[in-house]
């Protein structure tokens, strides 16, 4: 049997194994496998491994690289063992091997748990022509393909009953301690099916018809949408009702999801809906994308545990071998890549998991890469886990904003004016978290500001969620349409939080369109720039040394504390229009728009109107809180073009609707991400070095050194360190008490550092 040996249980086994592990881990002895695995291996088998593979050799590499869990694969699309169900397609070379018990057999031998890895998607021909209704169709009736393989639909027995019965029948056979699958939400939105079950379940469901086609003005379509989120969290908690009752009770299913927001709306994956339910949350996000950076990736860490909890673990899949631009996946990646991506994510909160795909390779190089993070996780896994994040900053967000507000246009809507914000502020090394706006309640008392990025889309309890916030003392910064469109992505006559901007639209709000529409786009597919600036108020030119016109404006009073550092100028660059606006009484305008005039040639490019009232940015103070509203897009801007100056406004806006009340400070050269922990005892700083010419575009190959670096951290109350060590360099640091914060140097970080303040 692959669960025991020599007269020992699989569960005996495991005991033994991970006994002396167990003890130094910050997990309570009696806490489920699943809360004491920090480091995971995968390596995902084709279907020529049963062949070739060298068990031996990779539980070697297990113990190199000091895994507790792995992820085999088990079945669905293809199965890695005799399965029993003559339906259940087996690999290409098989043959008579039982692969999946072999290796989960090793694995429990060497005392590391085993997640059986499944497809739950799609099935080949044989399955397709035994079973024609459990497949998703379109509106003409055909089937749903990916390549040779058919789609199955989501309400189909499929998924109540064919899944269930292989997930049982892997636990008979091996008895592994939990599941995952990263393909276990059926077809995506853009593949509406129209088979009779669905239409009929629909139909019960809501009163309507399926809708014939992808139109967000069309109220089935909408509803669709949500019908079709519930339904796959009804298959995640069907999934674990499957594996429990069969298994027991830590025998738990968790289906893997992406890093990418809008990547999980295209999928019908509710990520808050599903992080409440998950008992450890497996993220499936292998890869940087040039415009988001290494940063990304403890985005993604800090987001999933922001909605599942700082108490749960969320492994994500690291891939070692190259893959971008493309998958060449038998191909190694840089290793300076592979161990940046690691860093980002492990300082974010996620658990480093190496994947590799194919159990051999020729390029052997990939195999070492792992090695040396892993094991330092191994030594410093005290300070990874069971971890409180430390910040002034929330960053809102919320999944239906993307469905409804950015509809097929979400990486210009959403994406690109969060992500405007994120880079904004890992420049300007300000510590933030991700903050569902479901769950706005939860940053009053813990954060100082809430930033709402272009977030047109929100309820009306949400937006009394901010009001709160503010009647609590805390600041905002909203920028673009943020709440100019309800739930459902209809616009409103005015801002549902018109009373907190001090401002009211001055036209009618723009009626999102219900279908994708062609836009202009420049260099490199990004959207064309237009040639417009903002004016900044008051005008101080008269006062800086430069040419005479005459027409200089005489000062009028100070520039304002948001405007820091722009004192030599009374323009900068925008590159979008503006709406006009009406700025109620009480509000002050420190931005107003200059409309666009010719770039080319460049005899005519000079201003045709210097100046209107149109407001860019306008701030108001309500009692001890601060309010920005930003009707100018400059995150989504900075996103594209990276101003400087459009960065430094936006972190100047934060610190001071934050009341400079942020906890963290660093000084020094180099662009630096920075998250900042509580423990009990202690507090941790990461700080993850991004300085790289290849910062913006993959692979790294190198790095390059930053620091020296002065460290100021505020202290919480009741903390008095005594120690400020480097974990990654070594050594203690010298570090100054003052005022209730913590001040020391960082000579210099290499790719990361960790100082613990205890």
């Amino acid at each position: 049997m692959a669960g025991g040996a020599g007269g020992l249980t699989r569960r005996e086994l495991l005991g033994a194994g991970l006994g002396s592990i167990a003890a130094k881990t910050p997990a309570a002895v009696g806490e489920p496998w699943y809360k004491r695995v920090y480091r995971w291996g995968q390596t995902n088998i084709t279907e020529r491994d049963p062949e070739r593979y060298d068990v031996e050799w990779w539980r070697r590499q297990w113990k190199r690289t000091h895994v507790q869990a792995v992820i085999i694969n088990a079945g669905g699309i293809v199965a890695y063992y005799p399965s029993k169900y003559p339906l259940h397609y087996r690999a290409r070379f098989l043959g008579g091997r039982d692969l999946f018990g072999e290796l989960t057999e090793a694995a429990h031998r060497d005392g590391i748990y085993v997640m059986a890895r499944m497809d739950s998607s799609r099935a080949d021909e044989e399955f397709y022509r035994a079973h024609p209704d459990w497949f998703a169709r379109d509106r003409q009736g055909n089937p749903y393909r990916a390549g040779d393989r058919y789609l199955a639909c989501i309400n189909s027995p499929y998924y109540e009953e064919w899944i269930p019965s292989l997930l049982r029948e892997i636990i008979e056979r091996a008895q592994p301690d939990g599941f995952t699958d990263n393909s276990w939400a059926g077809p995506g939105r853009e593949s509406i099916c129209y088979c009779e079950r669905c239409a009929l379940k629909f139909r019960a469901a809501t009163g309507m018809e399926l809708p014939t086609r992808v139109d967000w003005d069309d109220t089935a379509y909408r509803r669709w949408i949500l019908w079709s989120y519930a339904r796959r969290i009804e298959i995640w908690e069907l999934n674990n009702r499957t594996t429990r009752s069969a298994g027991g009770r830590d025998c738990i299913w968790s289906g893997m999801v992406s890093g990418s927001l809008a990547g999980m709306a295209a999928s019908l994956r509710d990520l808050r809906e599903i992080g409440r339910r998950a008992a450890i949350l497996m993220v499936d996000h292998q890869r940087r994308e040039d415009e988001l950076g290494f940063q990304q990736n403890a985005e993604v860490g800090k987001r999933v545990h922001e909605v599942m909890g700082w108490d749960k673990l969320a492994p994500e899949s690291m891939a070692m071998y190259q893959n971008h631009p493309g998958y060449f996946r038998v191909a190694s990646k840089h290793p300076a890549e592979a161990r940046l991506w690691m860093i980002a994510g492990i300082a974010g909160g996620l658990q480093p998991w190496w994947h590799y795909v194919g159990a051999w390779h020729e390029d052997r190089r990939m195999y070492r890469t792992p090695e040396p993070v892993m094991k330092w996780v191994k030594e410093n896994e005290e300070y990874l886990v069971n971890r409180e994040p430390v910040a002034a900053v929330g960053l809102v967000w919320s999944q239906r904003n993307t469905d409804f507000f950015g509809r097929d246009e979400a990486d210009e809507r959403v994406e690109a004016p969060y992500y405007g914000w994120v880079h904004a502020l890992v420049r300007a090394r300000i510590a933030y978290l991700p903050v569902h706006a479901d769950d706005i309640a939860r940053g009053v008392g813990r954060l100082s500001v809430l930033i709402l990025p272009n977030v047109g889309a929100l309820t009306e309890g949400q937006c009394e969620a901010v009001r709160a916030f503010v009647r609590a003392g805390g600041g905002v910064v909203a920028t673009g349409v943020t709440s100019l469109y309800d739930e459902w992505g209809d616009a409103r006559a005015d801002y549902a939080l018109a009373d907190l901007f001090g401002v009211r639209l001055d036209a009618p709000a723009p009626r999102l369109p219900g279908r994708r529409e062609p836009r202009p786009v420049g260099a490199r597919g990004r959207p064309a720039p237009q040639h417009t600036y903002l004016r900044l108020h008051p005008e101080l030119r008269a006062l800086v040394d430069g040419p005479r016109s005459g027409d200089e404006p005489a000062p009028q009073g100070v520039r304002h504390p948001v405007l820091r550092g722009f004192e030599d100028t009374d323009l900068i660059p925008y590159g979008a229009i503006l709406l006009p606006h009406r700025v109620e009484p009480g509000a002050s305008v420190l931005l107003t728009y200059v409309p666009p005039f010719p770039t080319y040639p460049p005899e005519f490019a000079w201003m045709r109107t210097a100046r209107t009232d149109i407001p860019g940015l306008v701030v108001s103070e309500r009692g001890g809180s601060r309010v920005i509203f930003l009707p100018a897009e400059l995150d989504r801007l900075y996103f594209h073009y990276r101003l400087p100056d459009h960065g430094d406004l936006l972190a100047n806006a934060a610190r001071w609707c934050a009341s400079e009340n942020v906890p963290l400070e660093i000084q020094g050269p180099g662009l630096l991400d920075c998250h900042l922990y509580r423990q009990e005892r202690r507090l941790i700083l990461h700080i993850v070095n991004l300085t790289n010419p290849a910062a913006w575009r993959a692979p790294a190959e190198e790095y390059i050194r930053a620091g020296p670096l002065k460290v100021t951290v505020r202290l919480p109350a009741g903390l008095a360190p005594g120690s400020a060590r480097a974990r990654v360099a070594g050594g203690n640091l010298r570090f100054v008490l003052k005022q209730g914060r913590v001040g020391f140097e960082v000579p210099e970080v290499r790719d990361h550092e960790m100082v613990v303040i205890e």
